[in-house]
């Protein structure tokens, strides 16, 4: 019988090699090293430079928490309109994933409008 595939190639082991052998003082060495480079454990609040967020998009500090969830749930109702949308022009397998899509939206929107519904304006 003919076989498709060829046999991997004949390869001769590894040879052992003394200078892979791991001290563990090195290793520690080496990994408190890398702490101290990326994680810096002893920097102080006042060392580490603070966040700035981005200015692309910003949305205004004064603004109240009904306008918020408002503004979110109307993103959430136009979202899962474009995906109901998308849904009649999907075949099966996407037509499936678009369809889950769409209920991790309506749970969304579902979950902002109950916390306007319990929001109490004041």
């Amino acid at each position: 019988m003919f076989k498709v595939t060829p046999n991997p190639p004949h390869t001769d082991p590894v040879p052992y090699d003394a200078s892979f052998d791991l001290d563990p003082e090195k290793m520690k060495v080496a990994a408190d090293r890398a702490l101290l480079i990326y994680l810096n454990p002893r920097a102080t609040k006042a060392q580490i430079a603070p966040r700035k967020p981005s200015s692309v998009f910003v949305i205004d500090a004064a603004a109240d928490d009904e306008t918020l969830l408002v503004d979110a749930c109307a993103s959430l109702g136009s979202a899962s309109a474009i995906v109901n949308d998308l849904i009649d022009l999907a075949d099966n397998p996407r037509r499936q994933t678009l369809l889950v899509l769409q209920r991790v939206i309506l749970m969304g929107e579902l979950a902002v409008n109950r916390v306007l519904d319990n929001h109490k304006p004041g």
